[in-house]
């Protein structure tokens, strides 16, 4: 063993017990680990710093994008919704279903594109469930590795073994050879979750989980004293109404009313736009309106207009383009000492006074003539576009309270079909092999930049920058390891060591060495470094060499034990608010009972002689 190997496998262990430790931050430690290979002269800084522009890293930083327009255009909300209305609210059945499904899509793409696409509909999941995101992240994760398991194409060391059989001169492995072992390590997987895996799960927030701690729009509506209040309005044709503006109709003045936001047929759709003070009453058009049972029925009378119901569908598309704010006067705001009639907040927000309170109760008589004081606490309601910009306006207002629902807010909804077609797009691109995996995923964030599905300012922020740095870091490792010829020493002592026992002995030998260098190396690498060497040892032997091989491609699907073992752990670190030693107590137990098996169950599908 040279001094470079020890250098390296001393370096390894350092950079471990850093990880498990918690001293720094994943990312400082993957930095520290660059600089230790350029210093001690083992890599020159250009093939140590090689890392940043490594595909994978690429790869990860598009489907970041992916997954922020999913979000951005609703597809991420959509997905919840259906999951929460097959699954409910129950942690267990979410958990079932979530992994199910992200099973069977990471059998057909991309493990780390499924997880990108999972990260928005699963925090959200979480937030409507009243669940932390670090109760579902990870077995997402664990769910997309073991869906690696179930086909040909799952995972790129399935490839890698059966092109080995083909450099063979044998028969390579079928697209569903791999599927009767992969189901079973899927079921095993789903009851070790389930019965002790999420026991061990942590219970603290992850970085979104503190929306859940927000008021929601009926909170403010209660604390206001207008719940019930908002109403849904026909104007027909002839109503006197029609073509007046909203500052033209002063239904508040008149009526006491305030209208909030009209729904308009709009070619094959019906849209809700917030109500400015500009905004034109069409024959048609569909008002909805805060006010008491009172006043609507005298604006109803007097203007000929018909009353709706709101149904549960009505109130979610609302939802999306209408909501609440409370905001607090500040000390030196203009608007102290005016009325809501002299303020014309309308004309100058967008919005709407719905209520105010003053010492703790609402105001009840006389709104709009009563002058506002420091301290009144006003509760505004219009557009998420405009209750967004009113956090700029600092000298006026102090915003105490904006609701929960703005977090699911889908601004560019509109796109959501251009989003579902750049994203099935990639899906085909990466299953059917046309282009690189890299390749598609840059194709379809750039994709949705063009067609408006996101901006490139979200774009920027939606890159979870910590994640990259980590992968980008971790790489050199894996290079240095097969430079100074690490991983090999390693693998021939423990075939040279187990040969003798017995073949049974030598599969579980290369599952764990397999396994073990999967979770801090890319488990393609590991897979091409241990293949070669795994049919010598069959041959030596005297037996087939299928069960060995599959034995090496279900072990580098095994990387569950580290954030930087595979990056769909990485994905899911920050989201998922996980430490280093989340994942080693979640994922070491099932790494051995995927072992236990394949050690039982590849020998009765693949005979060792």
């Amino acid at each position: 063993m040279t001094g470079e190997i020890l250098f390296v496998f001393a370096l390894l262990l350092i950079t471990i017990i850093l990880f498990v430790s918690g001293l720094f931050r994943l990312d400082v430690v993957a930095i520290l680990v660059i600089l230790a290979l350029i210093l001690s002269g083992l890599l020159s800084p250009t093939v140590a710093l090689a890392g940043f522009g490594d595909p994978v890293v690429l790869l990860i930083a598009g489907l970041f994008v992916v997954g922020e327009a999913l979000f951005r255009t609703g597809v991420a909300y959509a997905i919840g919704d259906w999951l929460m209305s097959v699954a409910g609210t129950s942690e267990s059945r979410l958990l079932i279903l979530l992994m199910l499904v992200v099973a069977g899509l990471s059998a057909f793409m991309s493990s780390t594109g499924a997880v990108a696409i999972f990260i928005p509909v699963v925090l959200n999941l979480a937030a409507k469930a009243g669940s932390s995101p670090s109760r579902l992240m990870m077995p997402l994760a664990l769910a997309s590795l073991i869906g690696g398991m179930l086909t040909l194409i799952g995972t790129p060391p399935n490839l890698v073994v059966s092109t080995q059989l083909t450099k063979e001169g044998l028969e390579s492995f079928g697209f569903f050879d791999f599927t009767p072992i992969g189901l079973l390590v899927l079921l095993v997987g789903i009851s070790y979750i389930m019965l002790f895996g999420r026991g061990l799960l942590p219970r603290e927030e992850g970085a979104e989980g503190a929306a859940k701690d927000r008021l929601s729009l009926r909170d403010l509506a209660e604390i206001y004293n207008i719940t019930n209040q908002l109403h849904r309005l026909r104007v027909w044709a002839g109503s006197a109404l029609e073509g007046k503006n909203v500052g033209q109709a002063l239904l508040r003045t008149r009526y006491g009313i305030t209208v909030l936001g009209i729904e308009r047929q709009q070619r094959r759709t019906k849209a809700v736009k917030p109500a400015l003070i500009g905004t034109e009453f069409r024959a048609g058009d569909i008002i909805y309106a805060v006010g008491t049972d009172e006043e609507v029925n005298r604006l109803v009378k007097a203007e000929e207009l018909e009353r709706l119901e709101i149904g549960k569908g009505q109130g979610k598309i609302v939802a999306q383009e209408l909501g609440l704010v409370e905001v607090l006067l500040a000390p030196r705001s203009e608007l102290i000492g005016k009325t809501l009639s002299q303020s014309r907040f309308r004309e100058r927000y967008g919005l709407s006074v719905l209520a105010v309170l003053r010492q703790g109760e609402p105001l009840q008589k006389e709104l709009l003539e009563t002058p506002l004081a420091f301290g009144d606490s006003l509760l505004m309601g219009g557009g998420w576009t405009q209750i967004d910009l009113l956090q700029g306006k600092q000298k006026d207002f102090l915003v105490l309270n904006l609701p929960k629902e703005m977090s699911e807010v889908a601004p560019n909804r509109s796109k959501a079909h251009w989003a579902l077609a750049v994203t099935c797009g990639m899906m085909l691109l990466m299953t059917f092999k046309l282009v690189d995996a890299v390749t598609a995923v840059l194709l379809a964030a750039l994709a949705m930049v063009l067609v408006g599905c996101v901006n490139m300012k979200d774009v920027y922020r939606s890159v979870n920058w910590e994640s990259l740095v980590l992968i980008a870091g971790m790489l050199p490792m894996a290079t240095v390891l097969e430079k100074t010829g690490g991983v090999e020493l390693i693998v021939h002592g423990l075939t040279e060591s187990l040969g003798e026992i017995g073949p049974i002995a030598l599969m579980a030998g290369l599952f764990i060495i397999t396994s073990v260098f999967s979770q801090f190396i890319s488990n393609t690498a590991t897979t091409v470094l241990v293949a070669p060497i795994a049919v010598g040892a069959a041959m030596e032997v005297g037996v087939s060499v299928y069960p060995f091989l599959m034995t090496v491609a279900l072990a580098a699907s095994t990387a569950f034990s580290t954030p930087v073992a595979s990056p769909v752990n990485t994905l899911v670190l920050g989201p998922g608010g996980y430490r280093f030693n989340d994942f080693i107590k979640v994922g070491v137990p099932l790494q051995v009972l995927a072992m236990v098996v394949t050690l039982l169950v590849v020998p009765l599908l693949f005979p060792l002689r």
